[in-house]
């Protein structure tokens, strides 16, 4: 049991600047994750028209985005692929990225990332980011947020959006 509120065990950083319209995918804010015990990544998003969209991922050296590279090991998932539907999040397979169905709907996806398993931390790549491709077919309406597990509870987590 959780003795505390959310916020004291866990860092909500909106990774998108609110909720984008885009064309041509989304690049998110990065986050250093040093004193991250576990991060998930949400993607909430509409698609316009029926095409495939690919969430990934990606690791950095530094929150301004330096050296940035793919994950080093497949995370968990989950996908809802149709929220007017159903609530439930259906686990996926272990991935490095994650591509949803090409049909119109509202959709959540969910990518856990544990920094010591999943990125190069030996290598000095602490840093969590995230891209939204749509292919640059028509508009997305994507809103992300990181949600981090601190490793160290406090009322006032330290800020991740600084190295």
């Amino acid at each position: 049991m959780i003795n505390g509120g959310l916020p004291e065990f866990f860092k909500i950083v909106d990774a998108s600047a609110g909720p984008v319209t885009s064309s041509g995918g989304v690049t998110c804010d990065y986050v250093s994750l040093k004193n991250v015990h576990r991060a998930w990544i949400v993607a909430s998003f509409t698609q316009a028209v029926g095409h495939a969209t690919v969430i990934s991922p990606k690791q950095a050296s530094a929150v301004a985005g330096t050296g940035v590279k793919a994950l080093t090991a497949a995370g968990p998932g989950w996908f809802n692929e149709d929220t007017a539907a159903s609530d439930t999040l259906v686990a996926q397979t272990a991935a490095t990225t994650y591509t949803v169905t090409n049909d119109v709907k509202k959709k959540i996806v969910v990518c856990e990332i544990v920094p010591g398993q999943n990125m190069d931390i030996n290598g000095g790549f602490d840093v969590l980011g995230c891209t939204i491709s749509n292919s640059s077919q028509a508009s997305n309406f994507v809103s992300v947020v990181y949600i981090l597990e601190t490793r160290y509870p406090s009322a006032t987590p330290p800020a991740a959006i600084t190295d």
